[in-house]
């Protein structure tokens, strides 16, 4: 008997072995067999949209109140001054106080009753823009004037046909008007002026709004300068962006006595409910931190009581549909130029001819009566003559330097300027510089703790010597995120641990999942917000809503992150979990959370990863392409290298890196 028992368990030994041994043998996956499990709907694209879209609705300001005419001055005046604050940070004051630098390239003959002047002028050093000026002719004492600005009008630039007609006919009228270039359009148009370009200041520690602002601005500083300018009857018009640079400069600088946007804007809310009609806007139209506690309808409130007509369209096929606009934008608005008794001064038009996206002849007629009844003018009910009088491209074309400055090439060359202080190369003194430098990246990210409320189990597998689980995690804030759980079937339940992040989501992930698996390790596919099928629905202007609102969606990522991995560290035996990223939104994800909590991973590995956060200015990387890295002054505080740095003691290893871009 004594003899039997080692035999026996000499046996049992020997068969367990067997057993695990086929069972591994059998687990030999590969991401061919893996992937219709990660593939597998969890969140519905629909619902993930809702999600966002109620979250977002949630965080827009409510409309403002004001029980006074005193109140409301009072409160407009610190409003102004908080937008503004945000608007040029990171800029440099020199650049913001600078004068107006116009310069004057001679006279072009126009029509009857007036001519033209080509200007070019500064914005910043280095970046020039062009403008034309329309003047009525034997010009005499002080007139009225009107900053002209456009929207996306594609290459004819300031020379689009309804702009030009409006500006002959103001001059015709006894008004200057001036004609703005706007970037990406006419003698703008270079490939580094495309607005989603404007992120790569943020990048750098610029809003992107602060540039927008300079341009426009420039244009009402030469009309306030001007010699011949009633500095008391000064306008600004224009259509769609064009709109929307008329009610931020205007609500922005009181300079501007009289408003009439087009087109141009709508709250926030408005923006994100709907759907079928709405209209994100580029970057700068939600630039980072603006409407964190402010919306449109705090604009158009601030131009109370300075006279302004809103033009809306009734079928706008681009943006603002006038019956969608006009609850929170006018009905929102009248209240405060009641409060001064100044009703009468808020007008509202609504086109019906066409009755899209426009400013032609029924949008431009009201706007030239109002003009005329605000700045006492004899009416203006016709353009007669005004359409022969046309002007081509080349005939407006005014000249810029062939080394001009873009959006784009201002950021490089911010981006290559900066500078950081090095880490203390005393251990004394290293835990107190990690400590702070933490700190600053928490506030940079705007880390938020997040837990999960609730975790739902799917589906699950069992096949090919592989079992799996596929996971909802319902987070506090309503921002939710998914992701499959594997292991070998006979695996030990205290195997290692493996996150997988990809930026082509969990199902492109199959190649790296199937590779742990087979080492016997468990594995969890992870899709962060903003990653994988769930969110494909929705475009990356969301997430420049994030930042306007004043969220950091990359901070949203790593904190999801952060706190799935305390749940699957808690569900496996509680060991430190071994990241994988690929994709260099992935990589930023994980280094970020791996330097906010150092002591969570055991080591990150990196596929396909940058180099550097510069790589996102010089490759360059195209917003739409990672929107949540454009994070305001991540780069400026903070590369790669410094969140490696701050993961310590977790090994961080990059493995292959993105092949640089062709053109």
């Amino acid at each position: 008997m004594r003899m039997v028992l080692p035999i026996l368990k000499q046996y049992s030994l020997a068969v367990i072995l067997m057993h695990v041994i086929a069972g591994l043998a059998f687990a030999q996956t590969d991401s061919e067999t893996l992937g219709p499990i990660l593939g597998d709907e969890i969140i519905p694209p629909a619902v993930a949209g809702f999600q966002v879209r109620q979250y977002l609705v949630n965080r827009v300001a409510p409309p403002p109140v004001a029980t006074s005419a005193e109140q409301w001055t009072a409160q407009a005046q610190k409003l102004r001054q908080q937008m503004l604050d945000v608007a040029y940070h990171g800029w440099p004051k020199e650049w913001v106080n600078s004068p107006s630098k116009f310069e004057d390239l001679g006279v072009i003959e126009g029509g009857k009753g007036y001519k033209l002047r080509k200007l070019r002028y500064e914005i910043v050093p280095g970046f020039q823009s062009t403008a034309i000026l329309y003047e009525p002719e034997n010009l005499q004492g002080k007139v009225p004037a009107v900053l002209n600005v456009h929207g996306h009008v594609g290459a004819p630039g300031k020379a689009v046909e309804f702009k030009q007609k409006r500006c002959i006919a103001m001059a015709k009228h006894g008004m200057l008007a001036l004609n703005l270039e706007w970037f990406s359009f006419g003698e703008l148009a270079a490939r580094g002026n495309e607005h989603w370009f404007g992120a790569h200041l943020d990048l750098v520690g610029m809003n992107e709004m602060g540039l927008f602002y300079l341009a426009m601005r420039r244009g009402l500083d030469y009309l306030y300068d001007h010699p011949h300018v009633d500095r008391n009857r000064l306008a600004v018009t224009g259509l769609s962006g064009g709109g929307w640079q008329t009610i931020l400069l205007s609500a922005l600088d009181e300079r501007v006595r009289v408003s009439i946007p087009v087109a141009g804007f709508s709250s926030i809310r408005t923006r994100v409910e709907v759907k079928a009609y709405g209209d994100l806007g580029d970057v700068e139209q939600s630039a980072t931190d603006l409407y964190d506690g402010r919306d449109y309808t705090h604009l158009a409130a601030l131009m109370a009581p300075r006279p302004m007509l809103l033009v809306y369209n009734a079928e706008d096929d681009c943006c603002f549909r006038a019956p969608l606009v006009k609850p929170l934008v006018f009905e929102g608005t009248k209240p405060f130029f009641r409060l001064y008794g100044k009703e009468s001064d808020l007008q509202w038009h609504e086109n019906r001819d066409p009755g899209s996206h426009n400013y032609q002849l029924d949008n431009r007629l009201s706007a030239y009566a109002f003009l005329s009844k605000q700045f006492d003018l004899p009416p203006i009910d016709s353009e007669a003559g005004v359409a022969q009088e046309i002007k081509s491209y080349d005939d407006l074309v005014v000249g810029l330097p062939k080394d001009n400055l873009t959006i784009l090439g201002l950021a490089q060359r911010v981006g290559r300027q900066i500078t950081r202080a090095e880490a203390p190369a005393d251990s004394a003194s290293s835990g107190a510089w990690a400590a702070a430098e933490r700190q600053k990246l928490a506030s940079v990210v705007r880390s938020k703790a997040t837990s999960i409320t609730s975790t739902w189990v799917v589906a699950n597998t069992k096949h090919n010597g592989v079992e799996t689980k596929s996971y909802l995690f319902l987070m506090s804030n309503g921002l939710n995120a998914d992701a499959v759980w594997l292991k070998v079937i006979h695996g030990p339940d205290n195997s290692p641990l493996t996150i997988v992040l990809s930026d082509k989501g969990k199902k492109g992930a199959g190649a790296e999942v199937a590779e742990r698996v087979n080492r016997g390790e468990q594995v969890l596919a992870v899709d962060l917000l903003f990653s994988g099928d769930a969110w494909k629905d929705l475009g990356p202007g969301y997430v420049q809503i994030f930042h306007g609102l004043g969220d950091r969606p990359l901070g949203m990522r790593s904190a999801q992150l952060v706190e799935i991995a305390h749940w699957f560290q808690k569900t496996g035996s509680s060991q430190k979990i071994r990241l994988e990223a690929t994709g260099i939104r992935s990589q930023v994800a994980a280094l970020v959370a791996s330097a906010l909590e150092p002591n969570l991973f055991s080591s990150v590995v990196v596929h396909e990863g940058m180099p550097s956060l510069g790589y996102l200015l010089e490759a360059p990387v195209n917003f739409w392409e990672a929107p949540e890295l454009f994070c305001l002054d991540l780069y400026k505080q903070f590369d790669l290298d410094r969140l490696t740095a701050l993961a310590a003691p977790t090994a961080v290893t990059v493995e292959r890196y993105v092949k640089p871009k062709k053109d």
